[in-house]
């Protein structure tokens, strides 16, 4: 999973990027609003943590322009000083999925994250295997099965696939594919995603009459579309 943080305060990116590390996840930390705003356009991610009290867009400025401006909106997790009641039920209103008072215990904020992180992924990315129109993934033998016909893909090329149907219908950018599945920076061997985009595509068969096609997004990513019998 891959997570925005944005707050004025390097030591609070660094202390809660511990926190994401920490669960076996990955951060990526901006230091105003309108940074982060440029990375929600260009990137992906699967929760954005935001400092109420930032330089440039303030948290309030950057919720209410995320419900319009960013396709797939992740959720996200309001921070702040701010006790007032009517302060959290602005930030509720406005779109935040959570609010955290600052300062709150580590523990506290881990299951927060973990909980919306959990919400957002859906029960069966934790599931033994996986079914998706004729395709069946079994994600302990790392197998993949196509009208009960076994496909042979190599661990990265499962990973890959996995990752993509579990986010079926979402734009995913480089990235995000390549930190998920291979753990690096995307401007690292980006010739190595397309190359494994092209095998999936190829051996997994997936065209619209097998219920499921890979779209790619020019100078962003790829998005695995459900069509007909997919669903």
């Amino acid at each position: 999973m891959r997570v925005a943080i944005a707050d004025g305060d390097p030591e609070i990116i660094e202390y809660l990027g511990n926190i994401v590390e920490g669960q076996g996840n990955i951060y990526s930390g901006y230091a105003d609003g309108t940074s982060l705003s440029n990375a929600l356009l260009r990137d992906t991610f699967d929760l954005v943590i935001l400092d109420w009290n930032m330089p440039g867009k303030n948290g309030m400025q950057v919720l209410k322009w995320m419900e319009s401006a960013v396709e797939d909106r992740p959720p996200v997790i309001m921070m702040a000083s701010r006790t007032a009641k009517q302060d959290i039920s602005d930030a509720l209103n406005a779109g935040a999925d959570d609010y955290i008072t600052k300062p709150e215990d580590r523990n506290v904020i881990a299951a927060r994250i973990n909980a919306l992180l959990r919400r957002n992924t859906g029960v069966s990315a934790m599931e033994k295997t996986a079914q998706f129109g004729n395709y069946l993934l079994d994600r302990i033998e790392q197998t993949v099965l196509f009208c009960d016909k076994e496909i042979a893909l190599t661990a990265k090329e499962f990973e890959l696939a996995d990752l993509m149907f579990r986010n079926r219908d979402r734009t995913l950018s480089r990235r995000y594919i390549m930190e998920t599945v291979w753990r690096t920076n995307a401007h690292l061997a980006t010739r190595t995603l397309d190359m494994h985009v092209s095998r999936i595509r190829s051996k997994l068969v997936l065209k619209p009459e097998n219920g499921f096609r890979i779209f790619t997004v020019f100078g962003y990513g790829y998005r695995l579309e459900t069509l007909g019998n997919g669903r």
